[in-house]
């Protein structure tokens, strides 16, 4: 026990740091965000643990070798409480308060000794707070005293809110962009300040924005200032095949030995052809000669050359023209785009290990890639692919093979391609738009079948954290191989739900996707990712058989049955950020496809499963449910689908040493049938669903490599929904079994 005490190596008379406790009387400021102005902070905590703290301690600190020297560096040396961090951290808290307009705020500190340990409590009362009373707006340069004042409405600042110094500071950067969208090239926060007067025996504040005059230029013989300057865009210029090499002794606008092309009010700088159509550059680009500087649109130029996914790099550089205007003109500056090449086409083989809930197998990819397939930025992908996977029978604890073939051509166009030209919506969400043909050849242990899929789809960037799918029509034939089949479980499943399922049929769909990413890159935050498919099947073949007066009990289309149903889902996840070593994940999925018309079920790729690595871990993919039924015995391999899906999932993931991760882990969830069915115990009902909720829990420990993880997740049943109603909880209600333990093995995050 003495081995293992956290203060086993802390100096005689010195108390290891146990916990930092706030108290703070106003529930408007956060304990959180206050926690962040602590100096010294105890050391870090995995499950409860000081498990670093732990590693450190097992190091002989008399050794340097290894292993001594490898345990200090992988572990946390201990933190030895400091009385001046405790007065650094009252300082840093009572200025973070003041920047608040909490500057009348009581803070006490106090630190409590429990055997080597050190517990240290920060009282914070932060009373009255100074209140913003009045604004107002100072100019000395007039002339743009209507550009700022027209835009007060979206201002950060109100009136009774408190003098936070941060929102003015944000407030500032506002108003710096605003101008720079408005023309103002020059402008920047730097010419505005801040006076606050205190109003007396009030907490209430004066506040008044000072914005100064130009620093450079003629002063304006009426104004007696220095104006601020709008800047106009004289020429653009293009560098489509830019190389610094290429002009790095070139002093003039127009470099020698260049060819000059001008297309479209745009002036291209070339070396011979430059293998692009000019007019991706002209519609893609949103700066144009003669309008107005405008910040926004210079980043959104950007973005859009940078997702072409043509170029290694852009640079965007604006050069002034008139270095003085006369008074009450504008300024000329020209632009200058350039645009570095990638290589336009790549090859690449793969071979990749794979396991599909315990299933081993491997994976052949042969890649094709070419960006610039008609000299217009289209992106040519070419895919072959091929794949071998044992398939475990658990029942005769046997394997049996199944293969994969297939191949895939998808063409990415930067524009949109449409009857309807919709210009205003073109320029103002770039949308890009994809054709894909596929066919895919595949050879499992009940059916052999084939699939083939012609798409035509949009995809367009929303605002902030959207982005939108639409896929206007998707074909897809599914052949059924019967006399390469299983001819009895084809048998056996004829006139069933699940039969209905395994027959030829063509799904032509239309379909739509939204996703919502609130994750910011390079900060460490809480963030939201939610996903919803939206999609409709055969109706508008159904309306075209009605409209022609077809009788007949089935509709075709060249001969084959066509699908028709309503099918959508949403995946919803929460990402709890706790600090740098722990995260605790939420997630929430629903599910459901209903067919009707010329349906009797949902096409077998449209059902819906549990079970499996991203799933419910304590069962094999397609093994639970639906309901509270028990596989059918007829399938020696697990094959449970269904209509409706709900599933729940929880993991609080923490860092251990090195690569290594690790997460506890809660899944609960089931599938259920809405239509048809051969089996009442598989029916969704309101009044027992909730009792046919699977549950298991669970321990994984990931290797993060950053450009791949790898996963183990160990899970055990907790309620099992195809026992009898007073069975189902374990091992409360029965004991454990071996099949109630999975390890499941994957590649990547569950979610």
């Amino acid at each position: 026990m003495t081995s293992c005490s956290p203060g086993r190596r802390i100096p005689q008379d010195s108390y290891l740091l146990n916990k930092n406790q706030l108290y703070i009387r106003q529930k408007n400021i956060s304990t959180e965000e206050l926690g962040r102005y602590v100096v010294q902070k105890p050391n870090k905590k995995v499950l409860g643990l000081r498990f670093h703290l732990w590693l450190y301690n097992l190091a002989n600190p008399e050794k340097t070798g290894w292993p001594h020297g490898w345990l200090r560096k992988i572990g946390e040396e201990p933190v030895i409480y400091d009385h001046d961090y405790t007065k650094n951290s009252v300082g840093q808290i009572r200025q973070y308060l003041e920047n608040k307009g909490y500057y009348f705020a009581k803070i006490t500190d106090s630190t409590h000794y429990k055997g080597r340990n050190a517990i240290v409590k920060y009282s914070v009362v932060p009373n009255e707070p100074y209140r913003i009373k009045n604004i107002t707006y100072v100019f000395e340069d007039t002339s743009i005293v209507s550009e700022i004042l027209n835009d007060t409405v979206n201002s950060l600042i109100r009136k009774g809110k408190n003098l936070d110094k941060a929102v003015l500071q944000k407030e500032r950067q506002r108003i710096e962009d605003y101008m720079k969208d408005k023309g103002f090239y020059r402008f920047s926060k730097e010419y505005i300040y801040y006076e606050a007067n205190v109003i007396p025996s009030s907490f209430y504040i004066d506040l008044t924005m000072i914005i100064k005059d130009f620093v450079e230029g003629e002063v304006d013989p009426k104004t007696k200032t220095k104006p601020h300057k709008r800047y106009r865009i004289r020429n653009v210029y293009v560098y489509p095949n830019y190389s610094p090499l290429g002009l790095a002794e070139q002093t003039s606008m127009l470099p020698k030995g260049f060819d000059t092309t001008y297309f479209e009010n745009t002036y291209f700088l070339h070396n011979g052809n430059p293998k692009l159509k000019l007019d991706v550059i002209t519609n893609k680009k949103s700066i144009h000669e003669g309008d107005y500087y405008n910040l926004s649109e210079v980043e959104k130029t950007y973005r859009v050359f940078s997702s072409l996914g043509l170029f290694r790099f852009v640079n965007i550089n604006f050069k002034e023209i008139d270095s003085v205007a006369p008074a009450g003109e504008d300024k000329h500056m020209d632009c200058i785009i350039e645009l570095a090449r990638r290589k336009v086409q790549s090859y690449q083989a793969e071979l990749v290990g794979t396991n599909s809930s315990g299933d081993i197998g491997a994976r052949g990819n042969l890649l094709y890639q070419n960006w610039n397939l008609f000299r217009g930025a289209e992106v040519l992908n070419l895919r072959l692919t091929g794949a071998l996977e044992a398939v475990r029978n658990d029942s005769l604890n046997s394997f049996k093979l199944m293969h994969e073939m297939g191949t895939e051509v998808k063409i990415s166009f930067p524009k949109f391609l449409a009857p309807l030209r919709m210009e205003k919506f073109v320029r103002r969400y770039m949308p890009k738009t994809t054709v894909t043909g596929a066919y895919n050849y595949q050879s499992r242990p009940y059916y052999t079948r084939s699939i083939a899929n012609l798409s035509f789809s949009y995809y367009v960037e929303g605002k902030k954290y959207f982005t939108h799918n639409f896929w206007p029509i998707e074909l897809n034939y599914i052949n059924l191989y019967e006399n390469r089949s299983d001819r009895e479980w084809l048998d056996d499943i004829k006139n069933t739900y699940l039969g209905y399922s395994f027959e030829d049929h063509m799904v032509t769909s239309i379909r739509y996707g939204l996703e919502f990413n609130s994750q910011k890159l390079g900060k460490s935050s809480d963030y939201i990712y939610t996903r919803l498919n939206l999609e409709s099947a055969g109706n508008l073949l159904s309306a075209a058989n009605q409209w022609m007066e077809s009788d007949s009990t089935g509709h075709y289309l060249f001969g084959v049955p066509y699908s028709q149903y309503l099918r959508g889902d949403i995946d919803f996840r929460y990402y709890n950020v706790v600090d740098p070593l722990n995260k605790l994940v939420y997630r929430l999925y629903i599910g459901a496809g209903y067919p009707y018309g010329n349906s009797k079920a949902l096409p077998f790729e449209k059902l819906f499963f549990s079970g499996g690595t991203n799933s419910i871990r304590a069962w094999r993919t397609r093994e639970l449910g639906p309901g509270s039924s028990r596989p059918d015995n007829i399938l020696e391999y697990p094959n449970q689908v269904a209509d409706m899906k709900l599933e729940a999932n929880f993991e609080y993931r923490f860092k251990v040493i090195w690569k290594l991760e690790g997460a506890f882990f809660v899944d609960a969830g089931n599938i259920w049938s809405i239509s048809q069915t051969d089996n009442d115990s598989a029916m969704f009902a309101w009044n027992r669903f909730y009792k046919e909720i699977a549950l298991c829990t669970g321990l994984g420990f990931r290797f993060d490599f950053n450009f791949f993880l790898l996963r183990f997740d160990l899970a055990v049943k907790m309620r099992d929904p195809a026992e009898e109603d007073k069975k189902r909880w374990i091992p409360t209600n029965r004991g454990f079994k071996r099949d109630d333990l999975k390890i499941q093995f994957g590649i990547g995050y569950p979610f």
